[in-house]
Parts: C-alpha cells; structure tokens; sequence
C-alpha cells in the first residue's frame, strides 16, 4: 500500500530532507496518490501514498500523533486492526482518523514494539520516538512487505526498494559477491539481509530493530514457524486437518477483504487462486472482479492456462478480465519489468505479472493472490524426494539449485568465484536449526520464510507496486501457516503433494480445476531464447559495460549464445536468461 524511506543521523547533523524527497521521488509508483516528508533535526521520514483504508487526509503520512510523541512511516496493511482499534479504544485511547496506520502508533505506545506479535498483516514500518530519539525499523512475519537500508557516513538509510537507497546517492554499489553466488546457485534467491550490493541490506522477515540516537542497535526475531507436533496433531485424521485447513483459509480470505476501496482477484486458474474465488463468492460476495493473463507459445509449449481461469470465472459468475499478451508486447515491457525490480528476480513470470498488474490497475487498487500454497502446503514436486532421505540436504539442492559449485566456478569470471559454497552452506544450517526434524519439515520451512520471501512474494510486490496496485497473499496468513505447519507431512504430501488443501478445495471449487496437471504462469518465449529475445541478451551481455564487469566466463557465454535451448536448469529455467538478466537489472539501475 505504499512507500517508505527514511535518515537517522548520528553525529548530530540534520537529516537531508533532499536525500528523502530523491527516494520518495523513486518510489512514486508504489504510491501514486500523495507524499509527504517529516523531518525534524536528525530524524527524517518520507511516505508515497496509496489510498486503501481511510482515503481522508487524516490518513495521510508520516503521520505524527504529537500528545504521544510518535512519528511513523508506514507500509503494508494491517487485518485485524478495527479489532485493535477497538481493544486501545477501551484502554482509553482516542482516535483522529480511521486508518490502520493510526492503529499501530496506539498499539506501539500501548505495548512498545512487542506490539508486532498482534498484528495480523503484512508490514514494514519505521517509528520515531521523540523522547528517546529512538528509531525503530519492522517487518512482518513472511516479509511480503520490503525493508532496505544502507550505512552512511554520518548515520542509516532505509526505504522500501532498494533502487530508492541508491537514487538517494551515498551507498556502496560494489557488487556483493557471496549474493552474486547465491543468485546463481540458490535459483536467484539471495536471503536476508543480503543483496547484490555490498553497501545495502535488508531486513529479515519477522524482524525488529532497534537504533538508539548515538546509533547502537539491536536486532531481534519475533516470530519464527514451529514444526513441532503434539501427539494429538500426530493422530489427528486427514479428514479433520482438512476441515480446520478450511475454516481457517475462510478467515484469512475474509480478513483480507478490509478495504475502503473494490478488491479484486488474480485468477491464474490453478487451485489456489481458484480457491479465493470460491471462497469469497460462499462468503456473499457478488460480481467479484478477477484477472488472467496469456502469452503467445513458443517452441509448441502453451503460454496460457484460460482453459481453467474460464471455468472458474463462469462458475462463479466473476467480472473477468483475460488479457493476452504478444510476444513483442512482451519484449517491448521488459526493460520496465526489470526497471521494477528492487533485486534481480530470474523468473519468468515478473513480466507477467507486471503486465498483469498494468491491466488490473486501471479497474482496482487491491487484489488477492495465491502465492504461498505450495510453500505452506507442500506443492513442489522435491519434498517427495527429501522425504525419507539419508541425504536431505543433496537431495534438496539437485532438485532446487542451478548448478553445483564446481560448476559455479567454472561460469564464472575468475575473480568472482569463492573456494566457500556459501549457498549449500546456508541451506545445510537453516536444515540443522531446530524445531522441525522430519526432512519435509526443514525443507518447508527453508522454502516458506526463506525461498518464498526472495522469490515469488518479492515478485508480486514489486510488480503490482509498480503500477499502485497492493496484493494480499491469505496462502501467508501467519495463522494459517502455523496451522498447516502442525500438519504431519504425509498428509500434504498426500494425492501428488498439497493433499491436504486440494481435499478442502473439493469442498469448494469445481473438482476439474484440482485434477488437472499442475501448471505455473509460462511465458515460453524467455524459456526458448531465440530471435530479437537472443539478440537482445547478447547485446546486453556483450556490452562494454559487461565485458568490464566480467561477471560471466568468455566459454561459458559462448555456449549459451551458440546453443541456448541446451542449458536449462532443474527448475526449467533458462541459464541465458539468468545471466542477461542480472547484467540487464545491473545496467538498468547504473550499478
């Protein structure tokens, strides 16, 4: 729902007001409704606004409640705030507008930052406390809302992008190279607080930080997904983890329906958005608006799924839009489509989201998707795999990673390999941790607050920011999650994986929708590098500001050039496409 960004000086200079409005100015598209910058001394926040809840002034930001001495920057939407609301109304305190922004500044006065474990929502936001010039920087549970920040020599930025950070001058560009390797090893997934710049950061998911005025700072986690089970859960029937799984996706569907304004539904066509459409029509709702988008086929591979989003769509009587996209339409939004992205994203379907989100935008400025199910709800053809493996680790990373180390080193330019697999490191450590012991639990919770966090959810947002659009991911619903995470994996791993949640959506949605053969949102025509798409990577890639660069070895873009179609990852993606792309969102930001 918004932009964020912000300075805390430390060495007693003002804040650079100029510095703000650059990063609010970079920003626009995430709200293109208003802005607004408070700056006091060493202390400056900026805001760009997009109208969800409260369309008033009065909700306007930063906003600054004086009695309580309290200034925040807010990005994101909090459900269950008319509940808050309510509950600080009987502790006494008073309200001047009807926002949920207003919501979290009582809650914060009322429970300090613990205030975060009752919000349900998603967040990234930024409190000033003028008494104790602290600064307090947090973000929700499954980090669907962005928080950069980088150093600077006389104290910290933050912002919601990361392209913001560096418009605001002042950071680090260096490439980081231990994120250079998990892009290319962890299928572009470079986890918190890591970026592909040495000088900026983010925050982790589940996060908050706490900056005192001389600048020392603490950082602590407030929420993490427990695998644990009682034996109560081990016995519990398939059929009544269905029926909980059901009732408590109902809630999260309905709680994300708080808005001022039409909300509106992705319809891929597969079972989980389809799940949201017939969810809200059981709860009432009527001539509910839902989107789909196409492209063209390319190599006899089918570029759009309409088949199923028109099933649904007529089932249920919905307001539905298909777009379908050529493929030099496609082409020609690309360079915007990266321009969008706070970090490069290699998957294909950014482009069709962003397309997607140019369409929907100019009908609503909310919408539900249904990203998340197969993290949460074990989805993904590798958790049969890891399940009962003497090796979960190997077996997680031949299915999930592009390519092994050795082979890393041999893609390559010299002087950007590392002896250290930093990638398979993490993802061995992150399977050590405890809380969850069976190997389908470990790798779920790697791929639900690590790979989800960096990969699709960082997708949708930054697609549907790009055109004032705000998406909301019920599959993400921390109670759901927490739920789904007490189920014992052979039940989601039942009927071909998600077994659990297609049995409750046969309560639902017609049963053609769930028996089909999974799909995923295909745009072939960047799987199938050929024609103007080959000639514009190799131009990208043979620029001279790559060859400088020398990220990529000269034998290896030498074979992705001569053969194409040759170098496909596990995951189906295209090795040419990975490199051209992160040389393309390089260039794209001047890095």
């Amino acid at each position: 729902m918004c932009g964020i960004c912000g300075e805390l000086t430390f060495d007693g200079s003002p804040a650079s007001a100029d510095a703000i409005i650059r990063m609010t100015c970079a920003m626009e598209r995430r709200g293109p409704d208003s802005e607004g910058v408070v700056a006091r001394g060493r202390v400056a926040f900026g805001h760009r606004r997009l109208q969800i809840i409260d369309l008033s002034s009065k909700g306007e930001q930063p906003m600054v409640d004086a009695a309580l001495g309290l200034t925040l920057a807010f990005n994101g939407c909090i459900y269950n705030y008319p509940e808050l609301r309510a509950e600080l109304e009987g502790k006494g305190y008073s309200f001047f507008s009807t926002s949920d922004t207003e919501v979290i500044i009582k809650a914060y006065h009322a429970w300090g930052p613990d205030c975060v474990q009752r919000f349900n929502g998603m967040f990234a936001f930024a409190i000033h406390e003028r008494e104790s010039g602290r600064v307090v920087l947090a973000r929700d549970r499954f980090g669907i809302k962005p928080l950069y920040f980088a150093n600077t020599k006389s104290g910290l930025r933050f912002a919601s992008s990361l392209p913001a950070l560096v418009a605001a001058g002042d950071v680090d560009r260096t490439i980081d190279p231990v994120a250079l390797q998990f892009y290319m090893s962890f299928h572009a997934v470079v986890p918190a607080p890591y970026t592909m710049l040495e000088g900026v950061r983010k925050l982790p998911p589940a996060t908050i930080r706490i900056i005192e005025e001389d600048g020392a700072t603490t950082e602590r986690r407030f929420w993490s997904l427990d695998f644990g089970r009682s034996a109560e859960d081990e016995e519990r029937s398939f059929e009544e983890w269905r029926d909980l799984t059901l009732d408590e996706l109902r809630k999260a569907v309905a709680r994300r329906m708080v808005a001022d304004v039409p909300v509106g539904v992705l319809l891929s066509g597969g079972v989980d958005s389809s799940l949201i459409v017939g969810l809200l029509a059981e709860a009432g709702q009527s001539g509910l608006r839902t989107y789909s988008i196409g492209f063209e086929e390319a190599n006899g591979e089918k570029g759009d799924e309409f088949v199923y989003s028109d099933l649904i769509a007529k089932h249920y009587d919905t307001d539905h839009t298909k777009i379908f996209i050529p493929s030099t339409d496609m082409l020609d939004a690309l360079p915007e489509t990266i321009r969008a992205m706070s970090e490069p994203m290699v998957s294909y379907d950014n482009v069709g989201f962003y397309l997607l989100s140019r369409e929907v935008a100019k009908h609503v400025k909310v919408v539900q998707s249904g990203q998340g199910a197969d993290e949460v709800f074990a989805g993904y053809h590798w958790y049969p795999k890891v399940a009962g493996s003497n090796d979960p680790v190997g077996d997680y990373a031949a299915a999930f990673f592009d390519r092994s180390h050795a082979t890393l080193n041999q893609h390559l330019g010299p002087e950007w390999r590392l002896e250290r697999d930093e990638a398979r490191a993490f993802v061995e450590a992150h399977f050590a941790m405890a809380g969850a012991t069976d190997p389908v639990d470990k790798a779920l919770r790697l791929d639900s607050t690590i790979m989800l966090v960096d990969d699709p959810v960082k997708r949708v947002d930054n697609m549907t920011m790009a055109w004032g659009l705000e998406a909301r991911v019920p599959f993400l619903d921390y109670e759901l999650a927490e739920l789904a995470a007490r189920i014992p994996s052979r039940h989601k791993l039942a009927h071909g994986g998600k077994g659990v949640l297609k049995e409750a959506a046969r309560k639902v949605i017609p049963a053609d929708v769930i028996d089909r053969p999974k799909g995923y949102f295909p745009v072939p025509a960047l799987k199938y590098i050929e024609g103007p798409t080959l000639d514009m990577v190799r131009d990208t890639l043979t620029s001279q500001k790559a060859r400088e660069r020398g990220l990529f070895s000269d034998t290896y873009l030498k074979r992705l050039f001569d053969d194409p179609r040759s170098a496909i990852t596990p995951l189906r993606g295209s090795e040419l496409w990975q490199v051209a792309l992160l040389e393309s969102w390089l260039q794209s930001h001047g890095i």
